[in-house]
């Protein structure tokens, strides 16, 4: 009987699945399909014809090309500070690339960031970029030096591919550095999602790495997970605790949550459907949390990982780009249907996810314990960017601290750094040496500005409509002075600020977000919060540059006299309202903005 049993289930599972294929068929779009998945169709497997015009003399690639290189970790940009001084000089566009490193939860070995470090001195602009995804940006890459940077970071047994294009990103994880338990956990499941959902495809190393086909179970030519057109669009996974949403889980298209018991983590909530990136004036885009979708205990991560990528891949919109992310079909679909159709890609039932909200936030700056008689110490990066300039020698101290303590490192979702496993017999050395080269301690620094990131937009990114990482420095200078004028300079306020609407650094979760309009103007959005867990509305449109600080100060003093116990400032303005807080605002703000 037990027999006949697992028969009649094996037989419902199967007709279910079945029927479930028949009714979730890709949505029919009477549009064609876009040009970029023809692009990677006819790509054998992301090789294009990328070696070929790599060898050629030209400074930049084909479009299609172009687009390949995304998959293969680098994106073609322009300079665009020198468009004017080139046109007037009868001279074309000053192609640069940006070269990304795939960093699973931001861990880098000593080794590592000082050849990283050297690559940036002799092929790069001498810089080094955190990036918000905990990874490590290279800038100003001429194409004759391409292939020596991403050789070279492979070298250091770090990798570009997948860290750009229609594929898994970077996987991101709380970069505490805690001996053992949870973060431990988190860690390795990080690396192992990392590997098992990478690209199969060899031409990334037939193209960058000596020339040389590597042969892999597979072949290159057929891509098990993505298949020939990969995904509609990109996709990022992050793994976060309750009590620490460093990676804000909301704005990933997978986020695992993960549900601790007795020191271990049993299970992980899996919330899909995150994503900050919208167009001005096209209503059909818009920032989306991620959604609670069920419960999956920790040894089956992957393959849930897998079975999402897998509905993504075969539903996903491959017609307009605009709206190509998973969020949409968890916003179109529903949650119960999305949930339906990804029974079908699970093969059984899926448990309904537990009721864990998050609670905390974690910077980690300074000095802490990791719990195996080593410490750690947390360094406040500005926009994550390592340089030297003027007094501040952040990167000479960097590579000093490194050559000289041989830590390993851990890059965090703000854009900041870890120097780890540090004897006790170094606090004193690291400290005088951040002092000796004009590095600010952590607890020198506002709060304000150890909260905010900024995207880097112009001059490189070909997004951008205004300024961010080189304006944001400005606008915290005064909005400091604001703060400490009105008593509230230790409030915890974040502030994020991009280019364009793209929300590569999550401005609209924040408590205060500024993301780029058009050229000097900016879009203000107040009342999310650090957590993460809310989005925040739109304040005021088309605000000068000048105006964003004038423009939040009268919410700042209004803030100030009504706040509750323990309210944050975000908290504060989602509580007034959208209404609300809009009728403190200034006569010309209100005015540009059209209420």
């Amino acid at each position: 009987m037990d027999d006949l049993t697992r028969l009649f289930d094996l037989a419902r599972i199967l007709e279910q699945r079945l029927t479930m294929s028949v009714e979730s068929k890709p949505d029919e779009s009477p549009l064609p399909r876009s040009k970029v998945e023809d692009v990677k169709e006819t790509s054998r497997a992301l090789r294009g014809s990328i070696a070929e015009e790599l060898a050629a003399a030209e400074d930049h690639f084909s479009e299609g090309n172009a687009n390949l290189l995304k998959f293969h970790g680098t994106y073609q940009q322009q300079d665009r500070d020198a468009r004017k001084t080139r046109r007037g000089e009868g001279l074309g566009k000053h192609y640069l690339f940006m070269v990304r490193c795939k960093i699973p939860g931001g861990r880098v070995t000593a080794d590592q960031y000082l050849g990283l470090d050297e690559l940036a001195a002799k092929l790069a602009n001498g810089t080094l970029r955190i990036t918000s995804r905990q990874g490590i940006q290279f800038h100003g890459v001429l194409k004759g030096n391409l292939k020596a940077t991403i050789a070279g970071i492979n070298a250091t047994l770090l990798t570009t591919l997948g860290a750009c294009g229609d594929v898994e990103r970077n996987v991101m994880a709380s970069p505490a550095p805690l001996c053992g338990g949870v973060h431990a956990e988190l860690q390795a499941t990080a690396a192992l999602l990392a590997s098992e959902l990478a690209p199969r495809t060899g031409s990334y190393h037939e193209i960058w790495l000596n020339g040389a086909r590597v042969d892999h179970d597979n072949p290159g030519e057929d891509e098990p997970l993505y298949g020939k057109v990969y995904l509609p669009r990109k996709f990022k996974t992050g793994l976060a605790l309750p009590e620490d949403n460093s990676v804000d889980v909301y704005a990933q298209d997978l986020g695992l949550l993960a549900i601790v018991e007795n020191d271990r983590i049993a299970g992980y909530n899996v919330l899909v459907g995150g994503g900050m990136g919208m167009t001005h004036g096209n209503e059909r885009t818009f920032p989306h949390l991620a959604q609670p979708i069920c419960y999956v205990p920790a040894v089956d991560v992957v393959r849930m990982a897998e079975a999402v990528i897998r509905l993504f891949r075969d539903h996903g919109n491959r017609a307009d780009r605009k709206r190509a992310r998973i969020k949409y079909l968890v916003h179109d679909w529903g949650v119960a249907r999305f949930r339906d159709v990804l029974t079908g890609y699970t093969g059984k039932p899926l448990t309904p996810p537990q009721s864990v909200p998050v609670t905390g936030f974690g910077l980690y700056h300074g000095w802490h314990p990791q719990g195996d008689g080593k410490w750690w110490y947390g360094i406040s990066i500005e926009s994550g960017r390592i340089k030297d300039e003027g007094s501040l020698r952040l990167r000479s101290c960097l590579r000093t601290l490194v050559e000289r303590h041989r830590p390993e490192l851990r890059l965090t979702p703000m854009q900041d750094i870890l120097l780890c496993n540090l004897e006790s017999s170094a606090l004193a050395d690291v400290e005088s040496t951040l002092a000796a080269h004009g590095v600010h301690r952590p607890e020198e620094i506002s709060n304000v500005r150890k909260y905010s990131l900024a995207c880097p937009a112009i001059p490189t990114c070909g997004l951008a409509i205004s300024e961010s990482e080189r304006a944001l420095p400005g606008i915290l200078d005064t909005l400091e002075a604001e703060l400490k004028n009105l008593g509230l300079e230790d409030e915890v306020a974040g502030v994020r600020m991009t280019g364009c609407p793209n929300g590569c650094v999550r401005p609209y979760q924040s408590d205060i977000g500024i993301v780029g309009r058009s050229g000097d103007k900016y879009t203000l959005f107040v009342g999310g919060n650090t957590i993460g867990d809310r989005l925040n509305f739109e304040l005021a449109d088309l605000i000068p540059r000048s105006a964003i600080v004038s423009t939040l100060t009268p919410l700042l003093r209004r803030f100030k006299e009504e706040r509750h116990r323990s309210e944050g400032f975000g908290d504060w303005c989602h509580r007034v309202g959208i209404e609300g807080v809009r009728s403190l605002l200034p006569a010309k703000a209100s005015s540009a903005t059209g209420h």
